[in-house]
């Protein structure tokens, strides 16, 4: 075995003694036999074990990436020894991570885990042919949801999908305190800083946003808020944050942090503004929201002054930039902690499960994530802790029913 591959089978075992959800979930008893399941999704070690558990109910799975810089070659070399199909490379080239995509969709999937709505969008514009086959769309994020959402109000969402992002025990969990431990990690890593003592401006104050204020705050940061809603903006401000508009707190901020799932977050006169050796990170899924297009034109000079940091000169400063501007813990890290993503891909699990048996049921709708499914992985994460919780008696619940 070669060290490329050896390494990324280290990672999957390291992952595989952490994930505990998804070992109950593969001795449940669940079935995708005769089911091709495509997965477009961060390809490293964790989200490979999410392939490795639907190999092993059964189904016949062909994996690639969700983001060109997210991939790990030696995890998506080893995956493959699991008789996974995987088509994938860490890349800066848009066109090859979009030849992957489409490698995928030549395998006809029957269900397609989606991570962002990438290989979604491609079968419902480019790909029409795939959707004879398809039987159902399981997707992960906030921005994938929106796209199927906006597939859906344009009437040409031709499958039912479920918004995964959505459950409760995935974006309460990961979105809060795995963007917000991984975010923080990517950039102390990569940048040796102190973050006490330092300002942190974190623009968007959903799930995401929280958990990186949150962390950043643990940490000892002056933190900052931006928002263009106004009931977060006031729930930040309650949470003890500074808020205000981002061409006034920008020029302030040590470090800024993304999580808006909008593009072009800062204008060209707030990056005109920024202090002189500013930090910038995204932490949103497209590489959209600090505008690089304009960053790359401002600048007299770039270089990579540290792996996974460039420097760009602007108007004389210093403004550093982790990860090209794309997501930052996955792009320049290792993504969300473990014992997080076993939540996050024990929803996936069984809503895969779930759109196999169902999927004649449902109509071309995004649909919530199961109640009682959510419910599920709660219990079966509590069981893994070997805590136990009250239940209602009998009494209890007469009385919740009664006028």
């Amino acid at each position: 075995m070669n060290e490329l591959k050896k390494s990324g089978h280290q990672k999957i075992e390291w992952v595989s003694n952490h994930m505990k959800l998804l070992n109950t979930i593969q001795k449940s008893g669940d079935s995708l036999n005769g089911l091709r399941v495509a997965m477009s999704i961060h390809l490293e070690a964790k989200t490979a074990y999410l392939a490795i558990t639907l190999k092993r109910l059964g189904a016949d799975v062909v994996v690639t990436g969700s983001n060109p810089l997210s991939t790990q070659d030696d995890v998506a070399e080893a995956l493959k020894d699991f008789d996974i199909a995987v088509h994938a490379k860490r890349t800066t080239n848009e066109e090859e991570y979009l030849s992957f995509l489409h490698t995928v969709l030549d395998y006809e999937p029957d269900l397609i885990l989606d991570d962002g709505a990438d290989l979604t969008v491609l079968v419902h514009t480019e790909r029409k042919e795939i959707l004879k086959n398809l039987k159902g769309v399981s997707e992960e994020t906030t921005t994938g949801v929106r796209r199927l959402e906006n597939l859906e109000k344009s009437g040409v969402l031709s499958v039912p999908a479920i918004a995964v992002n959505n459950a409760k025990m995935k974006s309460m969990f990961d979105n809060r305190y795995g963007t917000g431990q991984s975010t923080l990690d990517s950039i102390m890593r990569n940048t040796n800083l102190l973050v006490a003592g330092k300002h942190v401006l974190v623009a968007g104050y959903g799930w995401c946003g929280r958990g990186i204020a949150m962390r950043a705050h643990g940490l000892g940061a002056k933190v900052m808020v931006t928002e263009v809603d106004p009931i977060k903006a006031v729930e930040a401000i309650m949470d003890g944050f500074e808020v205000g508009r981002i061409e006034d707190l920008a020029p302030k901020a040590d470090f800024i942090i993304t999580a808006t799932g909008m593009r072009d977050v800062l204008s060209k006169e707030a990056i005109e503004n920024l202090k002189d050796g500013v930090v910038l990170a995204n932490a949103g899924h497209f590489n959209v929201e600090i505008p690089m297009d304009k960053i790359e034109k401002m600048a007299t000079q770039s270089y990579e002054i540290r792996q996974n940091v460039t420097c760009y000169k602007i108007a004389g400063k210093n403004i550093y930039v982790i990860g090209l501007g794309r997501l930052v813990n996955l792009a320049a890290a290792d993504g969300h902690p473990v014992e997080i993503m076993d939540i996050s891909f024990a929803l996936q699990a069984l809503s895969i499960t779930y759109l196999a048996k169902n999927y004649n049921k449902l109509s071309n709708k995004v649909y919530e994530y199961p109640e009682e499914l959510d419910k599920l992985v709660a219990k079966l994460k509590l069981d893994s802790m070997g805590i136990a919780i009250d239940t209602l008696t009998k009494e209890q619940e007469d009385y919740l029913n009664e006028f």
